[in-house]
């Protein structure tokens, strides 16, 4: 017998976004019941950002080596890297993120959680199988946090025992000696700079001719000079895969290469395909996938709502958090409400850091524009912390000086990023910017440079010295 549940809301996936959803279920004291197909635990803490990062910050130990002799630090040839017992020390680390994200969807949830599959039979008439059986849970509202999967084309399959994903990735007992990665935006390009700093002969190739997702053409030419130090870099031809005696044959354009593993890193595909969305009345697009609108997160007229990875529009963590939020309180109101998006950002920890944030490059008229430039050889505290060439390109509207947006590459880049994300959310300007203080030295100076090589082309009418004000009477 199929057991039914009425509840407020229903939430399907405890990952970053079901969570943040939940938050704002509870807050609005709603009834609710959070279903999950499992395991626990975040994309992003499981095999995603956190991993990633620990993955680089070994590399970076390791690689650290190289720079010894030059500082007169000697004995590092006899250094030895095992590299299981650094995966190992990696998953261990992973585990605790994973841990922590999973006993908290536990804690939130209670007895409301429900570790099952769930399908739509109406848009708020839900099917779960658990191992306890069939339940049909009715909802008033319903909130899709379903996440996503690691995309595998099916002209890998014939290479499948070759090829990994980032969801394998982490489980491999070992490092191969060779990999190639198919897919070289920000997981693929910093999985390859770790493994490539950890002693492996790493091949990336992407169809695009830039890396990271960079637009700017100034800041990409310096990031791939950068990185093609570190690994063989295939850009701008498709790639395919060819038998070989062992291991796999990577070949693209005119280049091909001999590898033992593949890293597929080409993106991850919503789950949207097994919920059963079209034949419960959900109007899709020509991709299948849900419209909605990305300021209330709600899909149609129903009273439902897609958040997180499963929506295919902002996969990064804090925008999961942000919408799962929206929707948690929308899915708790009797009218839903229209929020503003924040300033987008996207960080690639790749050391030098590759950053974007608010407008693309490519998203700007040229014509409409100043752009102020920040060179990292010029910053004294970047210089000390690397001898890299870098960038910072700070885009402005070209009548008002306000910023609009930037792309970088430089150590602590992540840093300038999130210090540039609350400046364009505040609406400044590059003359406002300038009446921050700026400490000497850090690599934050780097947007006063850019941001005064801006204010020169627009001199302010009081003739007052840049980043000064007067005194209030």
């Amino acid at each position: 017998m199929t057991e039914q549940i009425d509840v407020d809301v229903a939430i399907i996936g405890a990952g970053t976004a079901g969570l943040y959803a939940l938050r704002e279920v509870r807050r609005a004291k709603k009834s609710f019941v959070l279903i999950d197909s499992g395991p626990l635990g975040t994309t992003c803490a499981r095999v995603g950002c956190m991993p990633s990062k620990v993955a680089l910050h070994i590399a970076e130990y390791w690689r650290g080596q190289k720079d010894f002799e030059g500082y007169g630090i000697t004995g590092a040839e006899h250094l030895r890297l095992d590299s299981a017992v650094t995966w190992q020390a990696l998953r261990q680390q992973r585990d605790v993120f994973s841990g922590r994200a999973a006993a908290g969807a536990e804690r939130a949830a209670g007895k409301q959680l429900i570790m099952g599959r769930a399908r739509f039979l109406a848009p708020t008439l839900l099917e779960v199988e658990s191992a306890a059986g069939t339940q049909q849970i009715n909802a008033k509202s319903v909130i899709i946090a379903a996440g996503s999967r690691p995309v595998m084309p099916g002209f890998l399959q014939p290479f499948a025992e070759h090829c990994i994903t980032t969801d394998e990735l982490f489980e491999m007992q070992a490092l191969p000696k060779s990999i190639g990665i198919l897919g070289l935006g920000a997981i693929g390009l910093e999985m390859g700079l770790a493994l490539a700093r950890l002693g492996v002969e790493v091949h990336g190739a992407d169809m695009a001719q830039t890396v990271g997702g960079i637009s700017d053409p100034e800041v990409s030419t310096l990031a791939l000079e950068a990185f093609a130090q570190e690994m063989q870099l295939y850009l701008g031809a498709p790639a395919e895969l060819l038998k070989a005696e062992q291991g796999v044959l990577l070949k693209a354009g005119d280049k091909q290469v001999q590898v033992d593993k593949v890293l597929v890193a080409l993106g991850r595909r919503p789950n949207t395909d097994q919920l059963n969305l079209a034949e419960a009345g959900f109007e899709l697009d020509e991709r299948g996938q849900p419209i909605f609108n990305p300021q209330t997160m709600q899909m149609g007229q129903h009273p439902v709502f897609i958040v997180g990875d499963i929506n295919g529009q902002r996969a990064l963590m804090h925008e999961a958090a942000d919408e799962g939020a929206m929707a948690g309180y929308n899915a708790s109101q009797s009218t839903p409400v229209a929020f503003k998006r924040k300033t987008s950002l996207a960080i690639a920890f790749t050391h030098p850091d590759l950053v974007s944030v608010g407008a693309r490059f490519d998203q700007l008229n040229p014509d409409d524009i100043l752009i102020g430039s920040a060179d990292t050889q010029s910053n004294g505290r970047s210089q000390v912390l690397s001898e890299h060439k870098g960038l910072l390109r700070l885009y402005a509207d070209k009548s008002s000086g306000k910023l609009l947006g930037a792309s970088m590459l430089g150590m602590r880049a992540e840093h300038v990023a999130q210090f540039l994300a609350l400046a364009i959310e505040r609406e400044e300007s590059a003359h406002s910017l300038l009446q921050i203080a700026f400490y000497h030295p850090v690599v934050e100076e780097l947007i006063q440079a850019a941001a005064q090589d801006i204010a020169r082309h627009m001199p302010d009418p009081s003739g007052l010295p840049l980043g000064l004000v007067l005194a209030e009477a």
